[in-house]
């Protein structure tokens, strides 16, 4: 008796058949179906627009910065005070011995060479994270309202129970007009 074999599985000259194809077929068919449907899974485990937007260098413009002027910015959830130094203040601030201060730092160890007039700094108390108040406690810097703590005009701190400066932000200037905080050294 002969056997007969179906169209189907009839060879191809190059020794494929039918149902090899239709094999491939369907597994690249599963494949690119099992990627479509993780896809929206893998997605949803990126961060949204608004968290990257959080952890981005923020530009701040100094033009509008009158000399003693104190702004408060928000970069990464975090108050920052851009200060601009009068020229008084930084004759005090240079005229300080380190030595004096609780947490010694010279004053250009605070602000960036060729631009000493300008500090920016974190805007919360090293001892509880208390919000300083400016120019209070008798001096020109800032005051903490909650256990006494004060800073110089350049966030030294002068008087405890705060165990350091103010900390210093990344920060890099733009130019004699702009300063970008999240972006280059600390001073």
């Amino acid at each position: 008796m002969a056997t007969t074999v179906a169209p189907s599985d009839a060879a191809h000259p190059h020794g494929t058949t039918r149902r090899d194809f239709l094999f491939l077929a369907t597994g690249a068919g599963a494949v690119v179906g099992a990627a479509a449907l993780a896809w929206p899974f893998v997605a949803s485990m990126a961060p949204d627009a608004e968290t990257i937007a959080a952890g981005a260098p923020i530009d701040v413009d100094l033009t509008p910065i009158a000399d003693g002027q104190i702004v408060n910015v928000f970069w990464r959830g975090k108050l920052i005070f851009v200060r601009h130094l009068t020229e008084k203040e930084v004759a005090d601030m240079k005229a300080v011995a380190p030595a004096s201060l609780i947490d010694p730092a010279p004053f250009l160890g605070r602000v960036k060479a060729g631009h000493e007039r300008w500090l920016v700094t974190y805007g919360n108390c090293t001892h509880l994270g208390c919000v300083p108040i400016a120019n209070a406690g008798g001096h020109e810097g800032w005051g903490c309202p909650c256990h006494g703590s004060q800073f110089d005009a350049v966030g030294r701190v002068t008087r405890g129970p705060a165990p350091i400066n103010l900390p210093i932000p990344p920060y890099a200037f733009q130019g004699d007009t702009k300063v970008r905080i999240g972006e280059g050294a600390t001073a």
